[in-house]
């Protein structure tokens, strides 16, 4: 089925300023012509959308989701589901999350752990078609030292858990694990480099991973070819990850200059998702609950993100958007509001767009991202201008979203 979108605006993802009174084409799941309406001769048939006040921008990516959780405010909530749901209950109940998010304008979403391979699984299904949703690529379980931020204790002795995590000891131990998780069929590979501390508020983090086992894991994934996400908070670890050739830092709550120089050298991306730390303080303390050091941690990590971001920016470090959608936030509704938040921290709206469109489809080596002749024409009209003011994008009434050309029908309508 051929399309020809007539709109007010174009913001095409590369970064580019946006272009006015365009028209796009698009014939099955590819984009065949970009232009000026004057100048694009419409084929004979085309289904014509005309929205002269609305702005057509590529369907958007969410970098670091976790489809297999919630997102419910109680963090207990996650122990209950890993021993309450069967992985098949997972992945059926993930079908619906991931539905969601498409529905909210993010055609393609990178999950970064889940127990028992249900994303890995829940991504080939809609790969084959047998169910409708947005493009996931996920790395099945994260690996973690033993103990580790993906290895969590507090279990009593008597339980045992199979397939929620991938306990990795020494260099060998992490690159077994690399292979174990491209068996299953990951996408790419998540691993814990460091992670919290509230021993000394002058250092609030840790390194989790040894130097040699973070370049194992790495050298491993890539001769894989996959890529690799790591888990951060800050300082000799965070460094250390990059050093080792991780691609994407996740998180990042305290990035140095020298560090930030590094990344943008080596083309590493930061995913900062600034929304799982906001999330935090929209609940009263009582409500989450935690220590009183825990939450000292939760508001120095917060004021540190806002600084880290800037430093990467002057930095020239590529921004990636990621929500952590699943982890006290749900799936769909609150996606977009990281692209305000990335605003907030000094990208301009287009940069916002280019970091939720073109960047993490750079990333993970898709054909969208981007309003080109020859790309898949993962889209989203927004009955708007989100340069003008990019909290449009939450909306989600003003928003027809087409993944691969097809229209996806919003909550109720029949497909």
């Amino acid at each position: 089925m051929t399309k020809a979108f007539l709109v007010g605006r174009v913001v095409d993802g590369t970064g580019a300023p946006p272009r006015q009174d365009c028209a796009v084409v698009t014939e099955g799941d590819r984009i065949v012509t970009v232009g000026a309406q004057a100048e694009v001769a419409i084929p004979p048939g085309a289904e014509v959308i005309s929205a002269p006040q609305a702005t057509l921008i590529p369907g958007l990516i969410d970098l670091h989701v976790h489809l297999a959780y919630s997102g419910a405010a109680q963090r207990d909530r996650f122990r209950t589901d890993v021993v309450s749901l069967s992985y098949a209950q997972m992945a059926l109940r993930a079908a619906g999350y991931a539905a969601a998010t498409l529905r909210a304008g993010f055609t393609t979403l990178r999950d970064v752990h889940a127990p028992g391979g249900a994303i890995i699984d829940l991504g080939r299904a809609i790969r084959a078609r047998q169910i409708a949703g947005p493009t996931i690529h996920a790395c099945g379980v994260g690996l973690s030292v033993t103990g580790g931020h993906m290895d969590q204790p507090g279990w009593g002795d008597h339980v045992q858990l199979d397939g929620v995590t991938c306990a990795c000891d020494g260099p060998r131990a992490f690159r077994r694990g690399v292979r174990q998780q491209v068996k299953r069929g990951a996408d790419l590979i998540k691993i814990n480099a460091c992670v919290s501390s509230l021993l000394d508020p002058n250092h609030p983090y840790r390194q989790e991973m040894t130097d040699e086992e973070l370049s194992a894991a790495c050298d491993e994934a890539h001769v894989l070819e996959r890529h690799v996400a790591a888990h951060t908070s800050g300082g000799p670890g965070l460094t250390a990850a990059v050093r080792a050739g991780v691609d994407t830092i996740e998180h990042g709550h305290w990035l140095d200059r020298e560090t930030a120089d590094l990344m943008a050298e080596r083309g590493t991306i930061l995913v900062p998702t600034l929304l799982v730390n906001e999330r935090n303080f929209d609940f009263p303390r009582e409500e989450l609950g935690g220590s009183k050091e825990q939450w000292r941690w939760l508001e120095q990590s917060r004021d540190a993100k806002w600084l880290s971001l800037e430093i990467a920016r002057q930095a020239g470090v590529k921004i990636g958007c990621g929500t952590d959608a699943g982890y006290m936030i749900p799936h769909g509704e609150m996606n977009a509001r990281e692209l305000e938040l990335l605003v907030q921290g000094g990208l301009s709206e287009v940069e916002a767009i280019r970091s939720a469109t073109r960047i993490g489809a750079e990333r993970l080596g898709i054909n969208a991202g981007e309003i080109a002749a020859g790309r898949t024409a993962d889209l989203v009209l927004v009955d708007g201008d989100p340069v003008a003011d990019i909290k449009v994008l939450q909306q989600q009434h003003l928003l027809r979203v087409f993944k691969a050309g097809t229209e996806v029908p919003r909550e109720g309508e029949a497909a």
